[in-house]
């Protein structure tokens, strides 16, 4: 009689093992969860209190204004000091701005121009927070295990992307009532802004817990930046090291394909996505907004998919990371073009889920292969660049589009964008330089988790 031979165990993910990883994705899924809520909330409080959409735009530029413009100083100086640090202080910084913007919705006695403050400032906060954030995970786990945790941490960044505007919007309707005015500190408030106000404040208290979880990350020890013994502190300092930072990216041929590669996709993928989806949803699809609503949230779904898939098989991939960009891009493109052929929205939701798919799996390789590529001593530069690129000529694309479609119809902006992105692949296919990008075949040792959390900003 024969038996069967038990069953190997498998063997425990060390990223769940890893104490540093796990205190530092719980802090960021609770802070992400609570960015959705001031998201969701800032547009409709600029609009209840001015009822100015005008005044909404103002609002949501000077968010993302000081963001696109200080990226690459906040890149810079994540470079001079530690990036645990730069990120706690700006979980400081939000916490406080949106403590007092809750409390003066809360209390009535809030006003326009102090809004403006308060978003200029969560701009400019972000504008630090994103290079600290995106080069805080390399020097938290070992480069064997960094594709994994960049598909779980940007995994979870999608799931909040989809219950956090349900979570908020539930507790402003929640907490709002019917729409009566209630009275606070005996002052009239209506009860529409005290949902809002209870948004802003899960918000902040997202931030303080982030903070104390961020506290707890013991940071890998890194080699320390040739020459760095000596840190000039001037303004023009700053500015030189940006600049050494693009000249690092133009002299590294496959960083400077990638970039360029990148750059074009953005402009000719990103605009159509922002701009004329949310046109070709109202004209063309019959559930209208609901329609739209429904094509992002498949697009967010199949773009989670694709990061989850990308973190767990790493070695899936054509003979380079590179070549895989180029067919997953040409997939793209075919998903891409008949968008404006569809009727129902079941059609254009399947294609907005497998464009989600595609894009997000071939995300996780390109971020890790970055996040590997650049010397330590330039991380944030290089991330902070690399974000610079989507953020400035995604909206310059939108704004492109928004003109075009004066002119052409959704349908012939969808066939324009995917017939561009196959001439861009077919440019990309001459690149020798991107055509070679490839994971490295070998990773350096884990570094030794430093004793003590790393406090002091002058220390290298």
């Amino acid at each position: 009689m024969s038996t069967k031979a038990p069953r190997a165990k498998r063997p425990p993910n060390p990223l769940m093992r890893n104490r540093n990883f796990l205190w530092l994705i719980s802090g960021g899924v609770i802070s992400m969860l609570g960015d959705q809520f001031s998201m969701l909330a800032m547009p409709w409080l600029v609009l209840a209190v001015t009822n100015d959409t005008l005044a909404m735009g103002l609002v949501l530029g000077l968010i993302s204004l000081p963001r696109a413009v200080f990226l690459l100083v906040g890149g810079a100086l994540v470079d001079r000091y530690p990036a645990r640090s730069v990120l706690l202080l700006t979980k400081y910084v939000n916490a406080v701005l949106l403590g007092g913007l809750a409390a003066g919705v809360l209390t009535g006695t809030l006003t326009v121009p102090v809004l403006c403050v308060v978003a200029f400032g969560i701009g400019l906060a972000s504008a630090f927070s994103i290079p600290a954030g995106t080069t805080i995970l390399p020097r938290v786990v070992p480069g064997d295990q960094l594709q994994a945790a960049n598909g779980m941490m940007m995994g979870m960044r999608q799931a909040t992307l989809l219950l956090g505007p349900l979570m908020a919007g539930g507790l402003i309707a929640l907490v709002g009532g019917s729409g009566k005015a209630v009275t606070a500190d005996g002052v009239a408030v209506p009860s529409d802004l005290t949902g809002l106000g209870a948004a802003f404040l899960v918000d902040c208290l997202s931030f303080v817990i982030s903070a104390l979880t961020l506290y707890q990350v013991r940071m890998l020890s890194v080699p320390a930046a040739t020459g760095a013994g000596k840190r000039e502190e001037s303004l023009g300092a700053v500015f030189r090291s940006i600049g050494d930072g693009i000249r690092h990216f133009w002299h590294d041929p496959e960083l400077r394909a990638l970039c360029l590669y990148f750059s074009a996709t953005t402009f000719f993928i990103g605009g159509p996505l922002q701009a004329v989806l949310p046109v070709f949803a109202r004209d063309r699809l019959a559930d209208g907004a609901d329609g739209f609503g429904i094509l992002m949230g498949l697009h967010g779904v199949g773009t989670m998919v694709g990061m989850v898939v990308s973190g767990a098989r790493p070695k899936l991939r054509l003979r380079t990371l590179g070549a895989t960009i180029l067919l997953i891009d040409s997939l793209l493109a075919l998903v891409f073009m008949p968008m404006g052929l569809a009727t129902h929205t079941w059609q254009a939701a399947l294609l907005m889920a497998m464009a989600g798919c595609l894009a997000g799996f071939i995300q996780i390789g390109v971020f890790t292969w970055i996040q590997r590529r650049i010397p330590p001593a330039m991380l944030g530069r290089g991330m902070s660049l690399f974000m610079f690129i989507v953020m400035s000529l995604a909206p310059l694309s939108s704004a492109l589009c928004g003109w075009l479609m004066r002119y052409l119809p959704p349908q012939v902006m969808f066939l324009g964008s995917g017939l561009a992105l196959w001439g861009i692949v077919a440019v990309g296919l001459t690149s020798t330089s991107l055509r070679a990008i490839a994971m490295p075949t070998r990773t350096a040792p884990a570094a030794v988790p430093a004793e003590t959390p790393v406090e002091n900003p002058s220390a290298v």
